[in-house]
């Protein structure tokens, strides 16, 4: 057999390995955890589990007797949406207020399949005529996507809060083809 075939086959099989090398050994080359507690052996429950894996560099060993937590718990969100609304022209809105770690601010998920780009103003409304407004541009195409106003500081309960989107054709008339609200009614059939 040609040795030089031997010696192409032997490095793609290396390079191919890599992968699967990394995955067993658990940890990357960094130093940080996987997020899988041990890499291939231990999803495959092939590891022992009183062993213990070494302490990632960078960081302190945890004392004796105390447990690893993992990543920090996220701060709970809380929402109030309007319904999910759609236009005949192509585009569909639903708008919320998103509540956390007292700061509060607007959030219109959507989907625009008119076939051209749009404008969406997004206003946050609260207590004492507190205002926050954005407008984003909002792209011809089928993808979901979402426009949110800055986080401020909560001034108020949650139920004070609304937002409300307006989605337009960006020209001088403006043509309104959607506005969807926080606090909007369920559309009624009739």
């Amino acid at each position: 057999m040609n040795l030089r075939l031997i010696g192409i086959g032997a490095g793609v099989l290396i390079i191919l390995s890599l992968p699967l090398a990394g995955a067993i050994a658990g940890p990357d080359f960094a130093g940080q955890d996987d997020g899988k507690g041990g890499g291939l052996f231990r999803t495959l429950g092939l590891s022992d589990p009183a062993r213990t894996s070494p302490t990632p560099v960078g960081r302190p060993a945890a004392p004796a007797g105390a447990e690893r937590t993992g990543p920090a718990e996220q701060p709970r969100t809380d929402s109030r949406c309007g319904p999910e609304l759609s236009s005949p022209h192509g585009v569909e809105a639903q708008t919320c207020v998103l509540v956390a770690e007292g700061r509060t601010w607007g959030r219109s998920y959507y989907r625009n399949t008119s076939g051209r780009a749009l404008d969406a103003l997004l206003t946050t409304m609260g207590p004492a005529g507190r205002t926050v407004q954005i407008r984003c541009s909002v792209g011809a195409g089928d993808e979901p996507g979402l426009c949110e106003t800055p986080k401020e500081d909560s001034a108020g309960e949650p139920e004070s809060y609304s937002a409300v989107a307006e989605f337009a054709v960006p020209d001088d008339e403006g043509q309104l083809l959607l506005r969807s609200g926080s606090n909007s009614p369920a559309p009624s059939d009739g």
